[in-house]
């Protein structure tokens, strides 16, 4: 049989594929080399690692920079392609979850064509996906690595005299609740930019960050003196104030941690594994005034590898992240009682109240691990408007749809272990404690000096004096300890350590029928 002639390409095709041509980084060697040399990796790179092989669908891929009028076609083409931002819908984590599950709409500015700016195209392209998603509820992972507004697109003067007319910050802010939303920063991040990180669910930054709402360019112009690009938001101070959830080395953990967090928000595991429940019998020290190591009790609960914290190194005496039991995707709050023995500031507060309307928003139940002293107290913290910011976690407890479980570890006293849960002992699907648990309107030690300051008082002598106190605190302790306690129903039952998973994954079913649908909202801190 003859050997069929090799057709030529279509005019139309090989015109495409040689505009396309552009977009690919072999093209761009300067630019890459650029980049790499600096230890970060391209847009293009990180999309692709990011998405499953072959399922990216690219939008507006063939935009270039609103410079025509300054710059020559050829030059646009080559050093403006996409007009700095990829966009598009691919598939995440397609090998765990169904295909309807995995679709995810993905951004990146490209900091190799202008810096990463937000041009006049590019917004409009944003703006073409946002509505994309406000359409489908599929998820959003945005890389907004870039310097913010760009001054040079001259083409849109007669159109835009600001800009301030655009719809991407408000269109990208209103799915807030809607669908979850993961912005990924690395290197400089300023204005525009930031802000669209701001809007974000969570942010997830790697350790040479600058992240800021102006730049040195706009501070200088401010009237504000002269910084170093590093000098404005680098990690260790974004990490401490809350602004970033998740700090990772590079562009590559970034990536990873992004499948993983999206992951909680596609769906139930099928397969998993966890340690023997047995070893929780021994996490919790025997002299009830010494602090332990609340993440060894998470990870010994949850199924293996699954826990994924967030913002660990704000309000450090609060816990929040996400689990799976059973490789079902759940919230989870704890007190850690080596920051202020665990009792509740402002700090600890907003993280927490913040969290759980994360999760309320997107239907994942709440875990909560309850060893609150109390709320914190005293002048300095009343200067952080602790009135307030306490309120908080009652205000979102009272409003919550999706379960809520909380699990007395240890201490359980006064309006802390109430708001750890959810309001009051009877607003959960259940509050069980460990056999270590102890409750009180407040705590022992506390209400033993004020409730037997009299009878102290009238013992002189030093050492009688310690003894008759540390008498009260052992009658207070055994009146509040869980055992004791439960008779009298505050809360539902004593129970082993070892069972507490099979609590969570029956108060999981009992109630996940009974959801309500309302539309959420996030508070952006």
């Amino acid at each position: 049989m003859a050997k069929r002639e090799k057709k030529d390409l279509d005019p139309y095709v090989k015109e495409l594929l040689e505009r396309k041509r552009f977009l690919n980084d072999a093209s761009r060697s300067e630019a890459v080399n650029k980049r790499h040399s600096k230890g970060g990796r391209t847009a293009r790179e990180n999309v692709k690692d990011l998405v499953d092989e072959g399922t990216f669908l690219e939008y507006g891929s063939l935009t270039v920079a609103a410079q025509r009028t300054r710059r020559t076609m050829e030059d646009l083409m080559k050093n403006t392609p996409a007009d700095g931002l990829i966009a598009g819908v691919g598939s995440i984590n397609g090998a765990f979850f169904p295909q309807e599950r995995s679709q995810c709409a993905v951004l990146s500015y490209d900091y190799t064509v202008l810096a990463g700016t937000q041009g006049a195209f590019n917004h409009k392209k944003t703006d073409r996906l946002l509505q994309i998603v406000n359409e489908t509820n599929i998820p959003i992972i945005f890389f907004v690595e870039g310097g913010g507004g760009r001054p040079g697109d001259v083409d849109m003067d007669l159109v835009h005299l600001g800009g301030l007319d655009i719809k991407t910050f408000s269109g990208y802010a209103r799915l807030n609740g809607q669908v979850p939303r993961v912005a990924i920063v690395s290197g400089y991040c300023f204005a525009g930019n930031a802000a669209l990180a701001g809007c974000s669910d969570v942010i997830i930054a790697t350790e040479n960050i600058s992240l800021g709402m102006g730049g040195p360019a706009m501070i200088e112009g401010g009237g504000l003196g002269r910084f170093h690009p590093k000098d404005v938001g680098p990690i260790q101070m974004q990490r401490e104030n809350g602004v970033v959830d998740i700090a990772v080395k590079d562009e590559i953990e970034a990536v990873s941690t992004a499948k993983k967090y999206i992951s909680y928000f596609q769906g139930s595991l099928k397969d998993w594994n966890c340690n023997n429940q047995e070893s929780l019998r021994d996490l919790i020290p025997q002299d009830r005034k010494y602090a332990y190591n609340i993440r060894k009790i998470i990870h010994s609960l949850c199924d293996t590898d699954s826990a994924m914290e967030l913002r660990s190194d704000f309000g450090r005496n609060m816990f929040t992240g996400f689990i799976r039991i059973e490789g079902h995707p759940f919230g989870l709050i704890a007190n850690d009682s080596r920051h202020l023995g665990g009792a509740i500031d402002s700090d600890a507060s907003d993280k927490a109240a913040r969290f759980m309307q994360l999760c309320d928003a997107f239907g994942i139940p709440i875990v909560s691990l309850c060893d609150a002293p109390g709320f914190m107290v005293g002048p300095d913290h009343e200067k952080s408007g602790l009135v307030r910011h306490t309120s908080r976690m009652f205000l979102v407890g009272a409003h919550l749809d999706v379960p809520f479980m909380c699990i007395v570890l240890r201490k359980a006293y006064g309006l802390g272990a109430m708001a750890m849960a959810g309001g009051g002992f009877h607003d959960s699907i259940f509050t069980v404690s460990w056999p270590s648990g102890e409750f009180g309107a407040m705590g022992i030690e506390g209400a033993v000096k004020l409730g037997f300051s009299k009878e102290l008082a009238a013992v002189k002598n030093v050492k009688a004096k310690q003894e008759l106190y540390e008498k009260f605190v052992a009658e207070a302790y055994q009146k509040g300890k869980a055992i004791n306690a439960a008779s009298f129903l505050e809360f539902d039952e004593v129970i082993d350590p070892k069972d507490t998973r099979k609590w969570i994954m029956k108060g999981y079913h009992i109630t996940k029928h009974k959801r309500k649908k309302r539309k959420k909202f996030i508070d952006a801190f």
